[in-house]
């Protein structure tokens, strides 16, 4: 089952949910059609299944969201979080894209992808309000969540070379300084 999983995630993000067949991931996979429909009863299962587990992984970590300041313990709570998201999407990154470009046809798979951001957004507006450094913490949190999503992916497809160390630190600079308030360096 774990191969046609990861079979499936590989298929997905080479062909996209739409073009990708059956046939694609068994073959992906290594096994037979009937292995496949011995877990799976169609391309759409399949995806359900990995929707699932995707979204328990996304909800995992928006409980582990630690408070973000502007102070260096704030950066440190929100590049953890980046980096994990950045894991989570590496991973299910055809999953979230599915979600995000609504190419789901199942409301039951569209209900998991919404409920798990729902969850980020629910932590990263909470943190954003107690900080109190943009004017309208909800729209912030979902342009915040528009921007990880859209970088992930970038992140994840190899458009964007360089350390990843540095990536991730640059991109949590700009986020901590501009959704939570943050200094930025001292002038020269």
């Amino acid at each position: 089952m774990q191969r046609l999983l990861d079979a499936g995630l590989a298929v997905f993000a080479e062909r996209g949910y739409h073009a990708t067949r059956v046939d694609d991931v068994v073959r992906v996979a290594r096994t037979s059609h009937g292995t496949f429909y011995l877990y799976f009863a169609n391309k759409e299962d399949l995806l359900r299944a990995l929707a699932v587990d995707c979204a328990a992984r996304l909800e995992t970590l928006s409980g582990a969201i630690g408070p973000i300041d502007a102070g260096p313990a704030g950066f440190g709570a929100l590049r953890a979080f980046l980096a994990d998201f950045l894991a989570v999407y590496e991973r299910y990154g055809p999953v979230i894209r599915a979600w995000m470009e609504g190419q789901v046809g199942d409301p039951e798979v569209d209900r998991l992808g919404l409920h798990a951001f729902a969850a980020i957004r629910s932590v990263l507006t909470d943190r954003m309000r107690t900080v109190g450094a943009v004017a309208d913490d909800e729209v912030a949190a979902t342009a915040l969540m528009a921007m990880i999503e859209r970088f992930s992916y970038v992140v994840a497809s190899q458009r964007l070379a360089g350390d990843d160390d540095v990536v991730l630190d640059t991109v949590a600079q700009i986020v901590h300084r501009g959704f939570f308030g943050a200094p930025g360096p001292t002038p020269a």
